[in-house]
């Protein structure tokens, strides 16, 4: 049943609105993937900070126009399953790749990063990324590397100036005492 001009507008201003929001696009064949698998694919990449939809290429194609993304006309032939990266890029496409790996039907076509496009192997390469959290734990350690270090100095440096004072102060008791 073809779809309503509203119902493709309505599309893909869906469409639109998840790019706004995505810091990455992939894109994947489904075909002869079942409706259980395509669900369980789902319920994965939504796990992961994403949203996978089964996309009309021409809707697509027009709401990466609209997005000002590059529209990678290769890739939008065929039956196509865009996952949106809404949160972390590296998860989703460890998803993706692990669900492909254990469907042995899914195959990634590639997708959008950045303005850039991604090949399979490139895909492949994003998933083997470390995840966000660990990212910015790292990022973190290693600002604070350097205030902890000067915090050290600084401590033994006063540490060295309470001591001088207390042998002078000592050295004034004993004075005292003996004079």
């Amino acid at each position: 049943m073809p779809f309503t001009r509203a119902e493709k507008e309505q599309m893909i201003a869906q469409y639109r609105e998840l790019l706004s929001r995505s810091q990455a696009l992939i894109l994947a064949d489904y075909q002869g993937l079942d409706a259980q698998g395509m669900y369980r694919l789902r319920q994965k990449i939504k796990k992961s900070g994403g949203a996978l939809h089964v996309t009309k290429n021409t809707l697509l194609r027009i709401a990466l126009q609209q997005a000002g993304w590059t529209v990678p006309e290769d890739l939008l032939e065929g039956p196509t399953a865009a996952a949106f990266c809404l949160e972390d890029p590296p998860a989703v496409a460890k998803a993706l790749l692990e669900f492909a790996e254990e469907s042995k039907i899914l195959k990634i076509k590639g997708g959008l990063l950045d303005g850039r496009r991604l090949r399979p192997e490139d895909v492949k390469a994003l998933s083997e990324l470390p995840p966000r959290p660990v990212v910015l734990g790292q990022v973190l350690g290693a600002i604070q590397a350097p205030a902890a270090q000067l915090a050290g100095v600084l401590t033994a440096v006063l540490q060295q100036v309470v001591g001088i004072l207390q042998a002078r102060a000592d050295q004034l008791k004993e004075t005292s005492q003996t004079a």
